[in-house]
């Protein structure tokens, strides 16, 4: 296993747990973590004895998000467009680890801390557990080629309420949609995650991740067809009066007031 600093790899038996460590942050995604996820999840590729990826939070949350508080220097047009794909590459080489991967959620899964759950195969909660996706409120749109995860799990409705309105939904909702495969109380996260982790853990390796590519394979076989420019899109937004008043009046903790402009 890789030293990491933003992240811990806890191996036992052929399951293993990489687990966001940042929870002075409630586990903000800066971009150190997300290079090291990308990078871990990569790794996973020349894992031999690894059958199951269980991604977790430490301290109270699973993630709130994109850090909002880390300041990138000013790069050109092509450094940025690169930088944006940052939680794209992400995200996609957590959906193809071979392996099964399972979220154990707890507290918030808030933006890109949701996105995260969306890319793995099988989503477990805690009854405390609130995800949404508040991108919006921010005057800019989901990236990281995330949408279509959403909307295969909740269908296009509630996908559409879910991300265009930014609300937090909470577990028992978002069990009902379908977004999560199970809620349990807080004290019995730890046993449902290892229970479903075990059930395929003991299948045979080989059979059962072909069998994830192809499913896999058949429900995005449009995605990068449509959703290649979302990084752009946000680039766009980027430069908007709403984006800044969206990002103002979240750290003024105020509602925002968009113009359209």
């Amino acid at each position: 296993m890789n030293n990491y600093q933003h992240i811990k790899l806890i191996r036992q038996g052929h399951i293993t747990t990489l687990m966001l460590n940042r929870p002075e942050a409630m586990n903000a995604l800066s971009s150190g973590l997300m290079k090291e996820i990308e990078q871990a999840s990569r790794d996973f590729l020349s894992d031999e004895e690894t059958r199951v990826v269980v991604f977790r939070g430490c301290g109270k949350h699973f993630s709130a998000g994109a850090d909002l508080k880390e300041i990138r220097a000013a790069r050109n047009m092509v450094m940025q467009r690169r930088d944006f794909a940052l939680g794209a590459r992400m995200i996609r080489a957590i959906t193809e680890i071979q392996q099964v991967t399972i979220a154990a959620i707890h507290g918030v899964a808030l933006g890109g801390g949701a996105c995260i759950p969306t890319a793995c195969d099988f989503r477990i909660a805690s009854e405390d557990a609130v995800c949404g996706y508040p991108e919006v409120n921010l005057g800019m749109n989901l990236m990281w080629q995330s949408l279509p995860l959403c909307v295969r799990l909740i269908g296009p409705a509630r996908a559409k309420r879910m991300i265009m309105l930014g609300d937090k939904e909470d577990a028992q909702t978002l069990l009902d949609w379908g977004f999560l495969d199970q809620v349990v109380p807080f004290l019995a996260l730890d046993q449902a995650i290892e229970l479903m982790a075990s059930r395929y853990a003991g299948q045979p390796p080989a059979a059962t991740q072909m069998i994830k590519q192809s499913i896999n394979a058949v429900s995005s076989g449009l995605d990068q067809a449509i959703m290649h420019m979302d990084a752009d899109q946000n680039m766009l937004t980027a430069r908007s009066e709403d984006r800044a008043e969206g990002m103002s009046a979240f750290f003024e903790k105020r509602d925002p007031e968009f113009k359209g402009n």
